[in-house]
């Protein structure tokens, strides 16, 4: 073994011997797959070359080395339970991985990995045996590997034959598979092994025990399947796919048995000892939930990086499982104090120089971190009050299972996530009842059409057609103007290639070049018109759009004569249009800036449609900017458009635009150069869009409305130009035709609306007395059920505060007692009020719960307080029902 070698130059040595060997060096992709649906996270080296392998996309190199953030927590890679309880479980990790494209294969993929494994990182070959497939399934067993191992100086008993499921790799039940061979590495006799355990001989590299350590698998891709359960047929290029996690291959360079004992997750761990003030390696629970926080610090640290927020669904979602288990797990060490971000800046300090995102977006991670413990230390008192409740009703009644009705309102009221509510009932003696918990889940999606991923797949004649025709030629930048002359290369009809369209026809064309902006990174579609055959042939383009980055795809109407492949044509986009799309997109970049400065540097942009007639900005923040704020970013953002500020446009390497601190937005999948787009001085981005010469260009801008679209992400709907004038006219109108209404001036509306108000307020209040006082002393009906009086009224017609009123009234005459009124609104609809006096409530009553259940007699809903609760439905023919049954529920309560 070579002397100590960190982690960061681990990765460092792997990369650079396949850049020496011809590879390009790739940037690891995003956490969150480009254009896949059939992933939550990206959690392979090889995704982000998934269409490379099978034919789909065409990049300018055969050989490719990089080094992957992962994430497996989440569908069948749900190792959550395990994180942080054994050496090897992650959330997050690297995989280092070296990929040939149809060019190199077996003989140069074994003799890469072995020279860098034994010579550039040290590992002693002694200690080393590797895996071959064995055939099975109808495949030959692969030989060729076994021999190329064992030139590599490797003996015969050191070269293992394993079967289809350790040593067969597929892309899934069709594409691209292959057998594989793994290298696997000694850890010593001395580890535990259930086999030797149970009297039996440790199976060496495939027994699951920790004496054999898997460190890199190499994937021969030469077959392929057409259809499901077809015969393999060999691939016209095959190719390789390796991967190695940098976190097991640097447990084993720096010589340690636990990857969370190298340096990847040493500093993470130092921070939780000194935060809890405990020391970690006692070997107790404190250990493992010090292992737990490290992990997860990782996961949500890249996470929260690449655009994910904790939500209550999808990727949101496993990012709040993770996050919630992480400060769990801190409680249980008695951290009580906001903790995470903390743990978080470590990640950012340590992993910050390989990967500059977390440096970029530093300040929203840890605003994100803290905002996301604040709220759920702020419910966890509560859930946990609920649960002991819970459990010690379920304990009376001999049950040892918590309904799954009560995990799903634990999940969607207190955000607790079923696994967490698992680990807490079972350190109790419990269990959930996780089917229940499933159906609610899935009954509550029905309602909210949850979305999975929210990624479309791109059909495949667009990677058809690129892969043919190449990227289309992009002449609509300010000053190359908005008309030019292409040539016609492709028509798609109903998804399928063709090559003519007629008269009447909606179809698909792609040209070599074109002034029409394809929609991408927010910016709408241009539109316009197609003309060839000297006039004879014309076409108005509805839309345009780019299916796969660089291939622009107009979508058409034909409206007299044919379009045939080939036609040389004149292609015009809306010069009006395009203006207002111009001035909102940079608009859009101003208003980006404005809000850093008003907000926080944490502010990033979460999405954003920019049409001709609005721009719409969604952006994370964690709570509702002040009018002050608001008015504050709206005069920076008009300021720099008095400023008439030139527009400077220019191309460089991804590298040197972060370096001057471009601003890169969430979700945008670049290439090696980017295009980087100043509108103002203060204001640089990354944007492939169209914008305005000047800032003065833009006119003017309102800020047309702002609000929450969901946790920590907030939307701007502005006006800029002549749509910001017209909408500030018509505001004026409205005032004036107010103050006319009013008989007042403009000026004077908000005084004489205030007066109005107080007025009917007034009026309001005396009404409701006049109602309660015209009410019956005592109500029609008063039981004393199992010594608990219950009084129950039908008052028509109802409303809320009378109820309320009259409940007050009811409570203080019975001392000590329940109330149940119902009645008739005035559109229909049935309401119900449930309500207690303090002693009831002390003894457990809920009127929550009793209002709830009324509830379904009238077919609604309801809730409230311990003390109050009311609810409402369609049925009021069903009212005394639902009053009748309350004697039955106080009943079954009282006993």
């Amino acid at each position: 073994m070579t002397a100590f070698l960190a982690a960061a130059e681990v990765r460092e040595r792997f990369l650079r011997f396949f850049e020496e060997r011809g590879h390009r060096r790739v940037p690891s992709s995003s956490l969150v797959p480009h254009q896949d649906p059939t992933l939550l996270f990206t959690n392979a080296g090889m995704v982000q070359f998934k269409d490379v392998f099978t034919g789909r996309e065409k990049r300018d190199y055969s050989r490719a080395a990089s080094s992957q953030k992962c994430v497996r927590a989440g569908g069948k890679h749900n190792d959550l339970d395990n994180v942080g309880f054994t050496a090897r479980h992650h959330t997050f990790f690297e995989m280092l991985g070296n990929f040939s494209f149809g060019d190199y294969f077996k003989k140069d993929a074994i003799t890469y990995a072995w020279e860098l494994v034994t010579k550039i990182l040290g590992i002693d070959p002694s200690r080393l045996s590797v895996t071959v497939f064995n055939g099975e399934k109808g495949v030959i067993w692969d030989e060729e590997a076994f021999e190329l191992w064992e030139k590599q100086g490797l003996p015969r008993e050191r070269i293992h034959k394993l079967g289809y499921k350790d040593n067969f790799w597929a892309m899934g039940d069709i594409g691209p598979c292959g057998p594989c061979s793994e290298i696997h590495f000694h850890q010593g006799d001395d580890l535990p092994c259930a086999e030797v355990s149970a009297g039996r001989k440790c199976l060496g590299v495939a027994c699951d025990c920790d004496r054999w350590l898997e460190i890199w698998n190499l994937v021969f891709m030469q077959f392929e399947r057409k259809e499901k359960d077809a015969p393999l047929e060999p691939l016209p290029k095959p190719s390789i796919d390796t991967g190695a996690g940098l976190e097991r291959l640097t447990s084993v360079v720096q010589g340690k048995r636990s990857n969370y004992d190298t340096d990847l997750f040493a500093p993470i761990i130092r921070k939780v000892g000194e935060l809890s003030m405990r020391r970690y390696g006692g070997g107790d629970e404190g250990d493992a939930s010090m292992r737990v926080i490290a992990d997860h610090s990782r996961a949500a640290a890249f996470l929260i990086a690449d655009g994910v927020q904790p939500s209550k669904e999808g990727r949101g979602y496993v990012l709040r499982r993770i996050m919630r288990r992480a400060i769990r797990h801190g409680s249980k060490l008695g951290l009580s104090e906001v903790f995470l971000p903390r743990t978080v800046e470590v990640v950012i300090d340590t992993m910050r120089a390989a990967y500059p995102e977390l440096q970029e977006n530093r300040a929203f991670i840890l605003e994100t971190t803290r905002f996301e413990e604040e709220s759920f230390r702020r419910t966890l008192e509560r859930g946990l009050r609920l649960i002991d409740e819970e459990l010690a009703k379920i304990e009376k009644s001999g049950a040892k299972v918590l309904p799954g009705e009560v995990v799903f309102f634990l999940h969607d009221t207190h955000g607790f996530p079923w696994d967490l509510t698992q680990i807490i009932v079972r350190e109790r003696g419990f269990d959930i009842d996780q089917e229940g918990y499933e159906q609610a889940m899935a009954r509550q999606r029905e309602k909210a059409a949850f979305a999975g991923t929210g990624e479309e797949r791109v059909p495949d004649v667009y990677h058809a057609l690129f892969g043919r025709l190449g990227p289309t030629t992009f002449v609509g930048y300010e000053g190359e103007g908005h008309e030019a002359e292409g040539t016609l290369l492709a028509v798609v009809k109903r998804g399928a290639e063709a090559q003519e369209a007629a008269a009447g026809e909606e179809v698909e064309l792609v040209f070599d070049r074109t002034p029409f902006y394809g929609e991408s990174g927010g910016q709408v579609g241009d539109t316009g018109r197609v003309t060839a055959r000297g006039g004879k042939a014309t076409a108005l383009v509805l839309d345009s759009k780019r299916p796969v980055p660089e291939l622009v795809v107009h979508k058409v109407r034909v409206e007299q004569g044919s379009l045939w492949v080939g036609d040389l044509s004149h292609l015009g986009v809306d010069g009006a249009r395009r203006a207002a799309i111009r001035a909102n997109h940079s608009a859009t970049h101003l208003l980006h800036k404005a809000l850093k400065v008003v907000l926080g540097e944490h502010v990033k942009q979460a999405g954003s449609v920019v049409a001709p007639d609005y721009l719409r900005f969604d952006y994370s923040h964690f709570a509702a900017p002040t009018q002050e704020q608001l008015e504050r970013v709206e005069d920076l953002v008009n300021l720099w458009i008095r400023e008439n500020a030139e527009a400077k446009t220019e191309l460089m390497p991804l590298e040197e635009a972060r370096k001057i601190g471009a601003v890169a937005l969430f979700g945008e999948k670049y290439g090696e150069r980017v295009r980087v787009v100043s509108v103002h001085p203060l204001s640089t981005e990354l944007c492939g869009g169209t914008h305005v010469r000047r800032t003065g260009d833009i006119g003017l801008f309102k800020l047309q409305s702002e609000s929450s679209i969901a946790s920590g992400v907030r939307r701007i709907v502005g006006l800029t130009g002549e749509g910001a004038f017209a909408y500030l006219r018509q505001e004026e109108r409205e005032l004036r035709r107010a103050a006319d209404v009013l008989r007042a001036s403009p000026k004077e509306v908000s005084k004489r609306i205030e007066a109005l108000q107080k007025r009917v307020k007034e009026l309001e209040r005396k009404l409701e007395e006049a109602s309660v006082r015209g009410r019956p002393e005592r109500a029609e009906s008063v039981r004393e059920v199992n010594g608990l009086k219950v009084l129950t009224s039908r008052v028509d017609p109802a409303d809320a505060k009378t109820l309320r009123g009259l409940a007050d009234k009811y409570r203080d005459q019975l001392k000590s007692g329940v109330v149940g009124l119902g009645g008739q609104t005035a559109d229909g609809k049935a309401l119900l009020l449930v309500a207690a006096t303090k002693d009831v409530v002390e003894r457990g009553f809920k009127a929550g719960e009793m209002v709830g259940l009324l509830a379904k007699e009238i077919g609604g809903s309801g809730g409230g307080k311990a003390d109050l609760a009311q609810a409402g439905g369609p049925d009021p023919s069903r009212i005394e029902a639902a009053l009748s049954k309350l004697y039955e529920l106080v009943g079954e309560t009282a006993r």
